[in-house]
């Protein structure tokens, strides 16, 4: 029979895996899907994090909402601002609530992203929300209530476009695909290379080769990083973790991905995919490391298919990514191909 110090030594090495992998320590639900977009459904507008300081941003999203052939209702706080939040806590976080109890409303489209959405994932009605299953669509900030509304309640939730993105015909054309025709696409990074003798933009940056396949969970690097020790994680062993990022320093970059690697996550997933990380320079002076050689420090001694470039993040032409669906990734091609619809 071990002794009282052999028991504590396993008790500190274990417990750490446990309680800082991000996981509330209990069985992941099932995979829930929402009903697929048709010609005529209601979107609600929700502005969960930032403020819209203009109402044009509204009617932008409202006239993009009705190209689709689809109609919009607002959030009765769409408009309301605290500071630079969309008004307070328990206001952003009713009209997500309602919106999702409504049942004339078919999806939730958050307007824009900002910061604020983690300040409300105590105040979400998971219940509620797991017997009301909708598409819920946005990025950046909104990677918060993607993950979490996927972890308490199994519904697959979509990294796509926010209302005020652009909303052209690359970015539309996922979005159609994917929510209204059901389909289980294959994601690849344009092909043309434009005015230009070899392909300069939207390169795919292979880490290590090989295919991989498993659940597709991610988003934000940073939001992603600070939920980190929150109950409002998924599992992550045997994912495909995809993630974006916007205006940070390489060395926050190794931070964060640094804070993963501790927290027991990176250890976990089966296939890693980096998207864009936009406007993430070195910074002034000298002696910063380069965005592949922080991929080399983390990623690679994974031993995982991994790539990096794909059309995720603060860009133009975007994916639309179902988390919880899943995929297999081909890690050489840079391609993301779904193994069944994310819609029913």
């Amino acid at each position: 029979m071990p002794d009282r110090r052999t028991v504590l030594r396993q008790l500190a090495l274990t417990l750490p895996g446990l309680l800082f992998a991000g996981t509330s320590l209990r069985a992941s639900p099932r995979l829930l899907k929402p009903r697929r977009l048709r010609p005529g459904s209601i979107v609600g507008l929700i502005n969960p994090a930032g403020a819209t300081f203009h109402r044009r941003d509204v009617d932008f999203t409202r006239e993009t909402l009705e190209a689709l052939g689809l109609k919009a209702v607002e959030g009765e706080h769409l408009l309301s601002r605290y500071g630079y939040l969309a008004g307070r806590d328990e206001e952003r976080a009713a009209d997500v609530n309602t919106l999702f109890g409504d049942p004339s409303v078919d999806a939730l489209l958050a307007v824009r992203g900002g910061w604020g959405c983690s300040r409300i994932l105590p105040l979400l009605d998971y219940d509620a929300i797991g017997d009301n299953p909708k598409i819920l669509v946005g990025y950046s900030d909104i990677t918060a209530l993607l993950l979490a509304i996927h972890a308490r309640t199994g519904l697959v939730t979509f990294h796509g476009p926010d209302g005020i993105s652009t909303w052209n015909d690359f970015s539309v054309s996922y979005f159609r695909r994917i929510l209204f025709e059901a389909e289980p696409v294959s994601m690849e990074n344009p092909s043309g290379r434009g005015e230009q003798l070899a392909r300069w933009d939207d390169r795919v940056e292979t880490i290590t080769g090989g295919r991989a396949r498993g659940p597709l969970l991610g988003g934000n690097l940073s939001v992603l990083a600070a939920m980190v020790g929150s109950p409002y994680l998924p599992e992550w062993e045997g994912t495909i973790l995809f993630l974006e990022d916007v205006g940070e320093d390489i060395y926050r970059v190794d931070r964060m991905l640094t804070q993963l690697k501790l927290a027991g996550i990176l250890g976990q997933v089966s296939g890693f995919v980096f998207g864009k990380c936009t406007r993430c320079g070195p910074g002034a002076g000298y002696g910063s490391l380069t965005l592949p050689e922080v991929f080399a420090d983390h990623i690679a001694p994974l031993g995982i298919p991994a790539w990096y470039g794909a059309m995720i993040g603060h860009i133009k032409d975007k994916f639309t990514v179902p988390l919880g669906v899943t995929a297999e990734i081909d890690a050489d091609r840079g391609a993301i191909s779904l193994a069944e619809s994310a819609v029913l």
